[in-house]
């Protein structure tokens, strides 16, 4: 019922914490006042016969009392409310963070409507937890110590019933929750299907209309939300099962309680005042516990999100095993080593590397070659250092990477990859994600040197057009302008290209390889290449085959010795 991981998140807010206990402390002290009151009040007009005068003091004191319960009750409120949101607004923080230190290799193996159900629906639901079930559990806890405080010294035989009786509710709510439990997080785990379904079928609406399947998907989405109806129905009527016997616990209870104190006024074993006072404070005894069982589900609720945010928040971070960082000054040229660098997917299970070593010089262009799965993404990621190698080491400038800071590293490579990502954001806010500080006058320069500034120009409002989603559209091969655009602004001695120009007509292709050779100059550049006719001109062409380098070398040269890459080379002539 109370999650760890959960409460160790109000360490930080211990201060608004421990308010939330005093204030239910003290209203329990006020109820029992309230009750005192109000009974003397009643016992003095109607037996004691007295006056305005008699209890005009009594009256300001209770009205006083109710006011000051009023004002804690809203204190509370707001007092959870607060904490709440500030446990939100960390946990979010918390999973992005996490999120990003496992970068994009692992949020690719993740359905992308699913973590966003978890970052958005998922600490939601840890509202009503904090908010309403951490604080009214404290106060089902002291208000019913205070209030038996009070009576056990006035009447032992309702003390007895309340203890005996107090019990039982937490007791039932145990019961219903263990099937509560199980039901809210097959109700949650339908939504963040449902979600991540949802998000699958818009993106890929084209081809669904294509391949004559879109109508079909509002079957499954009709199938799955039905299934998901079918779940929350079954939360709620646990939820008024478990109402229905907390309220008629309660109410038993406290009818054993007036019976008890009815019969002893009867027999004159009790005066009125104090049995009045005594059944008053009963509903009070039983008020907190019943609120408990009102917010139970509530706290069922935030448990089962709380099981998917906190399985992303103890995953194994990419870059834990960095032993001290080092700072990387901006460098004029790059060095870049691999020495013997082994990686596997999977827990290795499945090799991606097998010992490559190779070393591209200051100024040089190296391109990776070979067939699908040989290892050169991997190669690139390993460089962007999205993940570590498993066995060898990569040295930039002759300091081993995995001891530099990853901002200082970062900040010295351009990457401009195949499918550029455009944010919903203006033209030139997407360009100065090479260069947050750059001027206008800078993006416009650095767009002019990309080829992009004439079609941009062209756009409805030029530089300030929105673009990305549910921007202004833009073509594949203006997006792969606006990327290079970020390369020329950024001024990053390491270029890592992605095969920049594939998927585009001659006459991008035409304006993009050119933009491309102004950015190659005076830089350490890395080709990842799906298409050959883009290596030819490289320094030097490194070939990969199952995770291993089989040859290396210029063009010519690899061409002479007919291996593996001259069978590629010939491959693609042939398909041309």
């Amino acid at each position: 019922m109370v999650d760890k991981r959960l409460m160790e998140q109000i360490k930080h807010h211990r201060q608004q914490f421990f308010l939330l206990v005093g204030l239910g402390f003290g209203g329990g002290v006020l109820a029992v006042l309230q009750a005192d009151f109000l009974a003397k009040i009643i016992n003095g007009v109607f037996l004691a016969r007295l006056d305005w005068a008699g209890v005009s003091s009594w009256m300001a004191i209770l009205f006083a009392i109710m006011i000051l319960r009023s004002v804690f009750v809203w204190l509370i409120e707001v007092t959870a409310h607060s904490m709440a949101a500030y446990i939100k607004k960390d946990i979010r923080q918390q999973i992005l963070a996490s999120l990003f230190t496992l970068g994009p290799i692992y949020i690719r193996r993740q359905q992308t409507g699913e973590l966003v159900n978890v970052l958005v629906e998922g600490v939601e639901n840890l509202e009503p937890y904090f908010a309403k079930f951490l604080p009214q559990l404290f106060t089902a806890v002291t208000v019913p110590l205070i209030v038996l405080t009070v009576v056990f010294p006035l009447d032992f035989t309702t003390a007895i019933i309340l203890l005996v009786t107090a019990p039982l509710i937490p007791i039932f709510m145990t019961f219903i929750g263990r099937t509560a439990e199980e039901v809210n997080k097959r109700q949650w785990e339908t939504l963040s299907r449902l979600s991540a379904h949802f998000l699958d079928v818009l993106q890929g609406l084209t081809v669904l209309k294509i391949f004559g399947r879109s109508i079909e998907q509002i079957q499954v989405i009709h199938r799955m939300s039905s299934e998901f109806r079918d779940k929350t129905l079954g939360v709620l009527k646990i939820a008024f099962l478990s109402a229905l016997v907390l309220e008629l616990v309660a109410t038993i209870s406290t009818a054993l309680v007036a019976v008890s104190i009815g019969l002893k006024l009867l027999y004159s074993q009790i005066d009125f005042h104090q049995a009045f006072f005594l059944l008053l404070l009963a509903p009070e005894f039983y008020l907190p516990l019943r609120q408990l069982g009102t917010h139970f589900h509530a706290g069922m609720a935030g448990s089962a999100a709380a099981e998917r945010i906190f399985a992303i928040l103890s995953l194994p971070k990419t870059r834990d095993n960095r032993s001290g960082e080092m700072s990387l000054p901006r460098q004029q040229q790059v060095n870049i080593t691999f020495e013997n660098v082994h990686y596997a997917y999977d827990d290795g299970e499945r090799p991606a590397l097998k010992g490559v070593s190779f070393t591209m010089r200051p100024g040089e262009t190296v391109a990776l070659v070979g067939g699908s799965g040989s290892g050169k993404s991997t190669i690139a990621s390993l460089l962007l250092a999205f993940m570590s190698p498993d066995k060898g080491n990569i040295f930039i400038n002759g300091i081993n990477l995995a001891h530099i800071k990853l901002e200082d590293w970062l900040s010295q490579v351009a990457f401009v990859p195949q499918s550029p990502h455009l944010f919903y954001n203006s033209v030139a806010d997407n360009i100065r994600l090479g260069r947050e500080s750059a001027t206008l006058a800078e993006v416009i320069e650095a767009a002019k040197n990309a080829g992009a500034h004439d079609f941009i120009m062209s756009l409805p409002d030029a530089y300030d057009t929105l673009v990305g989603e549910g921007g202004h559209g833009l073509s594949g091969g203006q997006g792969k302008r606006l990327a290079i655009a970020r390369a020329f602004l950024q001024d990053a001695p390491f270029l890592l290209l992605d095969e920049a120009t594939a998927g585009l007509d001659p006459q991008n292709e035409a304006v993009i390889d050119e933009a491309l050779h102004r950015l190659m100059q005076e830089r350490t550049v890395l080709i990842i290449a799906h298409r050959l006719t883009t290596v030819y001109k490289a320094n030097c062409i490194v070939v990969l085959h199952e995770g291993k380098i089989t040859e290396a070398g210029p063009h010519d040269e690899l061409m002479k010795t007919q291996g593996l890459y001259s069978q590629l080379v010939l491959a693609f002539r042939g398909e041309k």
